[in-house]
């Protein structure tokens, strides 16, 4: 360490404690790109001492570890508008505590927000450094470092254990990031959390014990409830598998039925024009002879042909040319392929919105910007993103499509036209990656929120004072 002009030379990001908090030991990303200072926050809730507002919280200190947690406690100093890395303002509760950095201590502010989907735990901002740091972008940890032994002596007696609901996740990779946010969310909130391959689950029919079964957690009928995840080539047995928890009166956060229904892309488009949706014109036919009326019906060309069981973008093409779509739909045809033919919104630009739904509620909107090249926008073809505010008439029509197929989660995607919002496809199993990084949302905890709501389920919170890592002196 060296000092210039009075001022401490630190790197990029470095290990500090906040010992009033209770936390010895956290890894912060220091940045004089960010005005104030944050640390992950989770479970937040006020109350009001002595005429003060007191703030609650949970903290997992370890980077990919919700099994750690500390429990904090401090006087609200301040809530305020704080703009996130991706552009989108929110209010924030601020406290006051003091940081320990080597042998140096003094007072910060640190905002509370939920980090779960950011590369650190604690984000110290310029505010915090004025007079006292100066940053070597190229320097890593020039205050020590902690080893996952240190920080198990640290936090051992932090573990997390569990008095929480038995929540299962039903789905084929457990590595998928979608998957692995869900457990980590359900972990946070002590929840016991079961990863369940669909492909090693089965069950038993039985009037007076229906039973469900899984190749290596055996028995499954103490859960509360089940996460289905499906893929499309799962559907009919997924399916199966989650209306069989929903006969045992597991709570699934999306009903097999519901699930059937949206990934039947036909027989979801007509239930959404029968409530009064708006779509692409759209045309459907069983014969090749009828593909000249199928082109006709939608506008002619340029038009797009769907493939009724294609996903994240395959088996949907853009025929620019009469000709063209005349040969892949005889094409398709002759494979015995079910096809849409929709017409083509020029006037998109190759953007759509992808809204994400959750218990009734919009919680999280992107657009995405299709590629050069690309005609439509797929994140798996290379499409931008950028967080967007929809309107008050697009809220309603992906609220309305969300309820017309009875989802409790699901991804919406519409798209801008001259006539207004058209409304392209509704996502059972919706990925979280990519919605998730560029609004800052922690959408997996409003999951598992609407989970415990709807279970009425809530935590019980333990006093600061009990924490035995250290003295909490607030």
């Amino acid at each position: 360490m060296s000092i210039t002009e009075n001022k401490s030379i630190v790197g990029s990001e470095e290990w500090c404690g906040l010992r009033q908090l209770g936390i010895p030991a956290i890894k912060a990303r220091v940045d004089s790109g960010a005005k104030s200072s944050s640390i992950h926050a989770c479970n937040i809730q006020t109350v009001r001492k002595h005429g003060q507002l007191w703030v609650q919280f949970e903290v997992h200190p370890i980077q990919g570890d919700h099994r750690t947690v500390v429990r904090c406690e401090a006087i609200v100093i301040d809530r305020r508008d704080v703009k996130s890395s991706s552009g989108i303002s929110e209010k924030r509760y601020f406290i006051r505590t003091d940081i320990q950095l080597g042998d140096m201590v003094w007072p910060i502010e640190l905002s509370l927000n939920n980090r779960s989907s950011m590369g650190y735990r604690m984000l110290l901002g310029r505010e915090a450094m004025i007079g006292r740091l100066m940053i070597d972008p190229d320097a890593h940890f020039l205050f020590g470092r902690y080893t996952a032994d240190n920080l198990s002596r640290l936090y051992g007696a932090c573990q997390n254990h569990s008095s929480g609901l038995r929540i299962g996740i039903l789905a084929s990779n457990k590595n998928l990031y979608s998957n692995r946010r869900l457990i980590e969310a359900c972990e946070a909130r002590g929840h016991t959390v079961m990863f369940l391959n669909i492909k090693q689950c089965f069950m038993k029919l039985d009037a007076d014990m229906p039973e469900m079964y899984s190749r290596d957690q055996k028995v499954l009928n103490n859960l509360d409830a089940v996460i289905p995840r499906i893929r499309p080539n799962l559907t009919f047995y997924g399916a199966a598998l989650t209306r069989h928890f929903e006969s045992m009166g597991v709570f699934t956060l999306n009903s097999a039925q519901s699930i059937l229904q949206s990934r039947d892309k036909l027989f979801s488009l007509q239930l959404l024009i029968k409530n009064g949706l708006e779509i692409p014109t759209t045309g459907f036919a069983n014969s090749p002879s009828d593909t000249q009326e199928l082109i006709d019906m939608v506008g002619g060309a340029p038009l797009i042909i769907k493939l009724l069981e294609g996903t994240q973008g395959t088996g949907v093409v853009l025929a620019e040319t009469k000709k063209a779509a005349e040969s892949v739909i005889n094409a398709m045809k002759s494979l015995k392929a079910n096809l849409l033919v929709q017409e083509f919104i020029k006037e998109s630009a190759g953007t759509d919105l992808r809204c994400f739904v959750v218990d009734g509620k919009v919680i999280a909107s992107m657009a995405r910007i299709a590629a050069v090249g690309e005609y439509r926008a797929n994140v798996h073809k290379g499409a931008k993103t950028e967080p967007v505010k929809i309107t008050s008439d697009e809220k309603h029509m992906v609220l309305k499509a969300v309820k017309t197929l009875g989802l409790f989660v699901a991804g919406v995607d519409i798209i801008r036209s001259n006539k207004g919002p058209l409304l392209l496809e509704v996502n059972s199993s919706p990925g979280l990656e990519g919605i998730e990084a560029v609004t800052g949302k922690d959408i997996a905890q409003e999951i598992v929120f609407s989970i415990e709501k709807k279970l009425k389920w809530s935590p019980v919170m333990s006093a600061p004072e009990s924490n035995p890592v250290a003295d909490n002196h607030l």
